[in-house]
């Protein structure tokens, strides 16, 4: 039994360490590191702005609690539901603003981690989809040249970048879709989705509540 385990662990070091040599050699710890400088900078700069919005120009909360009292909780979520599904069209970050002045606030959070997450899910059946129609599948291939070549090389963990930096969630799960990456792995790498909302949501109460 031991003689097994200390096999086991052996073979798991050997294909972490060749993993780590792959991600070096493709360059995937400096594209990790260029994404992070390049998220650092703009998230210290909107929760500055935020901060200075809020105190010198016009109180954010109060144009939170009108939205809040003018819009139904299931009318943003729907909103925020299909933004997540579609690319990610409208920035987390305001509803995670939102969900701050709401009398559940925890409950919301939650809601829309859940909901950007099934968001990424789905977007990566519209990318396994697409390879059926061959005009969207040719303009596709063309517009996330990119993308799909990086999910070739790293897949699952560059949805786990997608999933905790502010980078399209919804795109890198199509990218996956598109190029049939497994879809339990998208399902595993993808919860890190919801540790993103909690670090942001962090941030973002600081300045909203």
């Amino acid at each position: 039994m031991e003689k097994k385990r200390k096999k086991r662990k052996k073979k798991t070091a050997f294909i972490g360490k060749r993993l780590h040599i792959y991600y070096g050699r493709t360059g995937f710890y400096l594209f990790v590191w260029e994404s992070v400088k390049k998220a650092f900078i703009p998230i210290v700069l909107v929760v500055a702005a935020l901060f200075l919005f809020n105190k010198y120009v016009y109180n954010i909360n109060e144009g939170l609690q009108v939205i809040t009292e003018t819009f139904s909780r299931v009318g943003i979520l729907a909103t925020f539901f299909i933004s997540e599904t579609l690319l990610g069209l409208i920035p987390p970050e305001i509803f995670i603003a939102w969900s701050g002045k709401t009398t559940e606030p925890v409950l919301n959070l939650s809601l829309l981690a859940t909901l950007s997450y099934l968001g990424g899910l789905i977007s990566y059946f519209l990318g396994r989809m697409t390879l059926k129609i061959k005009s969207v599948k040719e303009y596709l291939e063309v517009k996330m040249a990119a993308n799909l070549k990086n999910t070739r090389k790293w897949g699952g963990f560059l949805i786990l970048v997608g999933a905790l930096l502010p980078l399209p969630f919804s795109i890198a799960c199509l990218a996956a879709g598109m190029i049939k990456y497994p879809f339990r792995n998208v399902v595993f790498f993808g919860l890190f989705r919801f540790l993103r909302f909690a670090i942001y949501a962090w941030a973002i109460f600081q300045v909203v509540t």
